[in-house]
């Protein structure tokens, strides 16, 4: 993990994850017809996470994944780097599907990720679940599932891993 600021662990993490899971399983009173899609590249881990929380708790739930690289509105100001392939386990018509990414900050990669989504078919619903808001939207975008409320400033970035959460201040972090 780069230096910063830690504000999780492994275990807050774990445990963020297993409240999440509980979260979903109760809002949509069971798991049928649910689907997770984790957004190419740091939703995949955490919608594995959860999957396999679910299943735990649980019925095993389709788990997938999401490129939305070809959907971002800022194609134009930077290269165009596909993440990886789209990967979605079940058709997604009808579905519930809860799409699963690491961090909400501006709103615009869930913006892409909802029309990425609509090129697999039309969910009867689209629910959100992020380990950390850190605030900032720029589009009205609201997550249904939290891990951690983080307030942020914009300079900050903020990284998520399964280690944990780290915010990087470009102001004070040396380059070693």
């Amino acid at each position: 993990m780069t230096d910063g600021k830690r504000v999780l662990g492994p275990d807050d993490v774990r445990r963020a994850t297993t409240r999440m899971a509980h979260e979903i399983i109760e809002r949509n009173r069971g798991l049928d017809g649910v689907v997770l899609v984790g957004l190419q590249r740091g939703g995949v881990w955490l919608a594995e996470s959860l999957g396999e929380e679910i299943g735990r708790i649980g019925q095993a739930v389709p788990v997938g994944s999401l490129d939305i690289s070809l959907h971002r509105d800022d194609i134009g100001r930077r290269p165009v780097v596909p993440g990886s392939v789209s990967s979605l386990p079940c058709d997604v018509d009808g579905a519930t599907v809860v799409l699963v990414d690491d961090v909400l900050y501006t709103g615009r990669s869930v913006k892409a990720a909802l029309d990425a989504l609509n090129d697999y078919g039309r969910p009867s619903a689209v629910q959100l679940a992020v380990m950390v808001d850190r605030g900032h939207r720029e589009l009205p975008i609201r997550p249904d599932f939290v891990g951690k409320n983080l307030p942020t400033s914009i300079i900050e970035s903020v990284e998520v891993t399964v280690d944990g959460v780290v915010i990087i201040d470009p102001e004070t972090t040396v380059d070693q």
